[in-house]
């Protein structure tokens, strides 16, 4: 099965097309580290900040550079920036992610709990999900 296409999407909500595999730095972590965990990939664009599985907000690369202090928490720096819900339309979450700097943008459940990123490939074609079909 192909990744799903962002021309494709009725009847369709955005957990069937996020990417449920992901990462998040916890509250607790410095900017120091943040910067660290961007420069390890030029694909990572929004660090999603967790505590205890909820949401407690975003980061992009800029929001963590110089001159911030490397030793304050990324908590105290975070930003909530545009959420989706899993149970929201996927057409609607597209545009939520086409409007965004980051191309990508934290899945959040009522009760605050991050359940995935929307996110769209490079060419704007496809969700960046993982394959349903081959986990």
């Amino acid at each position: 099965m192909a990744l799903p296409r962002t021309d494709a999407t009725d009847g369709l909500t955005v957990a069937d097309v996020m990417h449920d595999e992901f990462a998040t730095i916890p509250a607790t972590a410095t900017i120091g580290e943040v910067r660290a965990w961007f420069a390890a990939s030029a694909s990572r664009r929004l660090a999603l900040i967790a505590d205890h599985g909820h949401y407690a907000g975003s980061l992009r690369p800029t929001d963590v550079a110089a001159p911030a202090a490397v030793e304050r928490f990324v908590v105290e720096v975070a930003h909530a920036g545009q959420t989706v819900a899993p149970d929201a339309d996927a057409a609607i979450g597209l545009g939520l992610v086409l409007a965004s700097d980051a191309r990508r943008i934290p899945v959040i459940d009522t009760d605050g709990m991050l359940h995935g990123v929307l996110a769209v490939t490079t060419d704007l074609q496809h969700f960046a999900c993982r394959d349903r079909a081959t986990g």
